[in-house]
């Protein structure tokens, strides 16, 4: 099974601010989703631990597993550019990215889903019809671009729609067939 967790809260996430690759560390907040997920899926014995290289995610990572994760820069957070840490209202977007025509350095869609879709299918070949575990720690951008790989883009290329909330996860499977994939959504309870 694959465990694709979101990492916990950060100050930026509660400021309502993008958060690309200059974010920021979990917040008190934060800690204790990952420790609530860690409560959660203490049962779970993971084989592979991987993470974005962000901090939070890391972090989110390593308290979960209770084991430091491999780092893969393919699960690195979509390149938000010049538009990084900007409040999501002050934010000229295009579609639903920030425009790449007014913010130097913004990461292509394409470019973004590839990568997510080479790390998976790696593991897909190396691991398909291996009885294992393996937590993959991400944002908001990776975890639903994960969820695409095993759902299909939408139509409409939200693939953000199979996110999770911060120090949420979902549990996906690769298909022995390419017929049958499973997905379940695991919705934490707040205790705050």
């Amino acid at each position: 099974m694959i465990y694709v967790i979101r990492h916990g809260e950060t100050d930026w996430n509660r400021e309502g601010r993008l958060q690309g690759r200059n974010g920021v560390p979990l917040n008190s907040r934060g800690l204790d989703q990952a420790k609530e997920l860690n409560s959660v899926l203490r049962n779970i014995n993971f084989d592979y631990v991987y993470s974005s290289p962000q901090g939070r995610a890391v972090q989110t990572a390593e308290i979960t597993a209770g084991v430091p994760p491999v780092i893969d820069e393919r699960l690195n957070v979509f390149d938000l550019g010049e538009a990084d840490g900007l409040r999501k209202e002050e934010v000229i977007v295009k579609g639903m990215l920030p425009d790449r025509t007014v913010y130097k350095g913004v990461e292509e869609e394409e470019v973004f889903i590839s990568r997510i879709f080479e790390f998976l299918s790696e593991l897909e070949n190396r691991f398909n019809g291996c009885d294992i575990n393996i937590l993959i720690s991400g944002h908001r951008c990776t975890t639903g671009g994960i969820g695409a790989y095993f759902k299909g883009i939408p139509k409409n290329r939200n693939i953000l729609k199979y996110s999770s909330d911060n120090g949420n996860y979902r549990i996906y499977q690769f298909p022995s067939a390419k017929t049958n994939v499973k997905e379940t959504d695991n919705e934490l309870r707040s205790y705050y």
